[in-house]
């Protein structure tokens, strides 16, 4: 399972550092292609397995003033979908889950970095972040976990290449344009 992290910049694109955009392409994307790239030999010693790589909603939709965040989330779906090509004759299963947003610190931090970038109140940036769903939630992280399991399991044997996205039904993620 590639979980590894960073939220990255909240910004427009002429403000993100050069430094800023590396350090969250090279966690959530790079951490994801490092991590598969280790584990594949010991996969295909075993007979096959699955992969899992976590990456985001916004790897579905774009996300603005989170231009490295949706790169690199986007890339994970993109390495998804060529790793089952060539995984899946070596009966290795690779699946992404994107989740969006999951209730706790981590989106605490974004909402407060976007408000202040913004100049609204968290208050109000978690509304547009609630909006942007259409049952108006946050999941949990425990319903990102039980997919994972599922796609871990043997009643998944068959899905592979699959992005499957826990979040509510996210309809988009560019509500500041309305």
């Amino acid at each position: 399972i590639n979980n590894a992290g960073v939220a990255g910049p909240s910004a427009p694109v002429e403000d993100v550092g050069f430094e800023e955009w590396q350090h969250c392409i090279n966690i959530d994307l790079g951490g994801v292609f490092y991590a598969t790239k280790l584990a594949v030999p010991r996969l295909r010693a075993s007979g096959g397995g699955s992969i899992i790589n976590i990456s985001s909603t916004a790897g579905l939709f774009g996300y603005p003033l989170r231009s490295p965040y949706a790169a690199a989330k986007w890339g994970v779906v993109g390495l998804t979908k060529t790793w089952a090509m060539e995984l899946g004759k070596d009966g290795i299963r690779v699946n992404a889950v994107c989740p969006g947003s999951v209730s706790g610190p981590r989106i605490d931090g974004v909402i407060e970095r976007d408000a202040k970038q913004r100049g609204l109140s968290p208050e109000e940036v978690r509304a547009v972040y609630q909006k942007q769903t259409s049952m108006g939630v946050f999941v949990d992280a425990k319903d990102v976990a039980n997919t994972v399991v599922f796609l871990a399991s043997d009643a998944a044997r068959y899905v592979s290449g699959q992005v499957l996205a826990v979040d509510g039904h996210t309809e988009s993620l560019s509500n500041w344009l309305d």
